[in-house]
């Protein structure tokens, strides 16, 4: 069955939606009316009708206003495309309409107005769809007059961007869109590799777009931003706690405690207590303030003497985890988002976290590494 039989194929002809508000929509019909009201005035005020009779605002002018206050960002908006594509293909109709005596057929030398008009624009980087039924209105007018192609074509095109500029720049929007410079050289290996991606990708597309590449590549980051977001608004504490866990109890002794925490290579222990509930936390920072290692003389006899046992039994001296623990922990339940604890991480100073389920009973911890891992997932999209 031919394609045009398919369904999918009669779909193609029903028109896109257009993606914005309201207040989006009075602001660019509204830049149109200023824009070919201001043109028309100006051009109007400066010759008139003129010699021959010549119009003071041409027609493919409606078209331009389309694009330079509907489409801003559009390559094919920007303001040497409105006035060298305008201009260049206004020269390109009225040279057809002189070389028509040689051609005989009125209609090839339309075909012919246009599609030089199109090469040119293209050669000179200055695609404007207009310029198109420019070079058309000259051949059908039979406009002959070099002088046309400055005013009005040229003149219109000119106050017509400079209505774009101040208008669109005063609606906060930018005009002329900035082309961003490919920045290579600075991007991560990831960042990198997406944007020789983007590139292959145009390529293999090989048509003209009526987006720049720097916007796709904004509109792609921003959109794989969303995605990331979203993943990681997924993601709960139960997902990537550390359930393998080593905890001691209140009468844990600090020679113990200590060894644990060096044994082990980890910086803190959940203290529980007989539920197995969170009693506390024990930390480097616990063992470093108990033997008042904020200065580093003596830190090793320091650290010795908090740990040597003692017989007495009414020494001054700390024995047990108990005695020189964290009592206020901050934990989080296992359904909680890990989005919550990135403040937490951030900026309280949190390292580690422990994770409580049913009857408030100890069954995980998060720490820093588990937090950067579980971004780090977020952002693959292979996961």
């Amino acid at each position: 069955m031919p394609a045009f039989f398919s369904r999918a194929w009669w779909r193609a002809f029903r028109p896109a939606r257009t993606g914005i508000n309201s207040r989006e929509r009075l602001r660019l019909v509204t830049g149109s009316l200023i824009g070919i009201f201001l043109t028309g005035l100006l051009c109007h005020l400066a010759g008139g009708t003129g010699v021959l009779n010549l119009p003071w605002l041409v027609a493919p002018l409606g078209a331009s206003a389309v694009l330079v206050f509907a489409v801003p960002a559009s390559p094919l908006a920007q303001p040497w495309s409105v006035v060298g594509g305008n201009t260049v293909s206004a020269l390109v109709g009225i040279a057809v309409v002189h070389g028509t005596h040689l051609l005989g057929f009125p209609d090839l030398a339309a075909g012919l107005a246009v599609a030089t008009a199109i090469a040119l624009m293209l050669a000179l980087r200055c695609l404007h769809p207009p310029g198109g039924a420019t070079a058309l209105m000259m051949v059908l007018g039979g406009i002959s007059d070099p002088a046309f192609a400055f005013y009005p074509v040229m003149l219109n095109s000119v106050l017509l961007v400079a209505a774009g500029i101040a208008y669109n720049n005063a609606t906060r929007r930018s005009y002329p869109h900035t082309q961003l410079p490919l920045a290579s050289g600075v991007l991560s290996g990831k960042a990198r590799q997406l944007d020789a991606d983007l590139d292959a990708i145009l390529a293999r597309y090989n048509q003209v777009l009526d987006v720049s590449r720097d916007d796709l590549q904004t509109l792609l980051a921003g959109t794989q931003l969303r995605a990331y977001d979203r993943k990681l608004a997924e993601v709960r504490c139960a997902d990537i706690m550390s359930r393998d866990l080593v905890t001691v109890e209140f009468g844990t002794t600090l020679q113990e405690a200590w060894a644990l925490l060096r044994g082990r290579a980890i910086k803190a222990l959940p203290v529980v207590d007989s539920s197995f509930r969170i009693a506390g936390i024990i930390t480097l920072a616990d063992f470093m303030r108990a033997a008042e290692l904020d200065v580093y003389d003596g830190f090793d006899d320091k650290l010795r003497k908090l740990l040597r046992s003692t017989r007495s039994a009414y020494s001054s001296k700390p024995k047990v985890v108990g005695q020189i623990m964290t009592r206020n922990v901050r934990v989080a339940g296992m359904q909680r988002h890990l989005v919550d604890l990135v403040p937490l991480f951030g900026s309280t100073g949190h390292h580690h976290i422990p994770i409580i389920g049913e009857g408030e009973r100890l069954v995980g911890m998060i720490t820093q590494s588990d937090l950067v891992t579980a971004l780090g997932r977020a952002a693959d999209p292979a996961v």
